[in-house]
């Protein structure tokens, strides 16, 4: 087999366990590609409708990678990777207004545009959460501006009335001022791509246990890998001594009745029509490697 690729993705704990000489001390033979950096932003922008289901469509270069639990539920279900199922993340969202918009509830987002990411994370937990006081024909998605780092350009720029952020941007636009109406924390799910030796994905995850750890003692000493993803132009303004540790990897099974429970949620919702939700089975779609 070919070399382990391994490439950061919207988190810190592959810059951390490469910083630490996890991989290496796991004895993984690997390739870390940075694939998300970006100068001038125009590796973040995607056309409308365009989202992680797509992007998992077209296949991930890295034998490990990750997006929303409800995406990855999808595409495993309909072939298209393997959902690992000996861990998930959380990772803390929400849905952002500029300082001075006269948004302050969730209820005064009635019929606002709300850019998020096209069956991406932003999609389906703006819905969970905002279903809670808005009926389906007050909920205003706009599709249009592409994946994370656009939308948070757009809104910093002054050109969107609301966005759903994660990750970096959800602590920048908290840095700028933006004010947060209503938290929309989401879960993550791991999927295999390829054919990698499962020896290998062991080690991968035994790295970033020992990532999260540090990043659990010590966040302010790596909040500084947020830069690597982020477009050149906010650099200067961007503060990470201030920011969070973002997503957190639990290291606990995606369990069945999750993935059922999910895939009723994504059915009722209509987030995918008939034959498009796949036919596999958790046991059929899914991956477990725990020792």
């Amino acid at each position: 087999m070919g070399k382990f690729i391994i490439e950061p993705h919207f988190r810190l704990h592959e810059w951390v366990a490469e910083e630490k000489g996890y991989f290496k001390a796991e004895g993984l033979d690997y390739e870390f590609l940075e694939l998300v950096q970006s100068t001038n932003g125009q590796n973040h922008a995607t056309p409308d409708k365009i989202g992680a289901y797509h992007v998992i469509e077209q296949g991930r270069k890295s034998n490990v990678s990750c997006a929303c639990h409800w995406t990855v539920n999808v595409s495993a279900s309909t072939g298209h990777t393997k959902l690992y199922a000996d861990v998930y993340s959380v990772s803390p969202a929400g849905i952002f207004v500029p300082e001075d918009s006269p948004i302050r509830s969730p209820e005064d987002l009635a019929g606002v545009p709300i850019s998020v990411g096209y069956r991406s994370g932003s999609h389906y937990s703006t819905v969970q959460a905002l279903e809670q006081y808005l009926t389906p024909d007050k909920i205003n998605l706009s599709f249009k501006d592409g994946l994370l780092f656009r939308r948070m350009e757009l809104l910093v720029d002054g050109e969107l009335q609301a966005a759903a952020l994660f990750s970096g941007p959800y602590y920048f636009a908290e840095q700028l001022g933006f004010r947060k109406v209503i938290d929309s924390t989401f879960m993550i799910a791991t999927m295999i791509n390829g054919d990698p030796d499962p020896e290998d994905v062991r080690k991968y995850f035994r790295a970033l246990k020992k990532a999260q750890r540090d990043i659990d003692l010590r966040p302010e000493l790596y909040t500084h890998y947020y830069k690597k993803e982020f477009p050149m132009r906010f650099h200067t303004i961007m503060d990470t001594r201030r920011w969070g540790p973002g997503e957190r990897l639990v290291f606990e099974p995606y369990t069945r009745d999750v993935f059922n429970a999910a895939r009723s949620w994504i059915a009722d919702h209509g987030m995918f029509e008939g034959a498009d939700m796949g036919s596999q089975t958790y046991e059929q779609a899914s991956l477990t490697l725990a020792e």
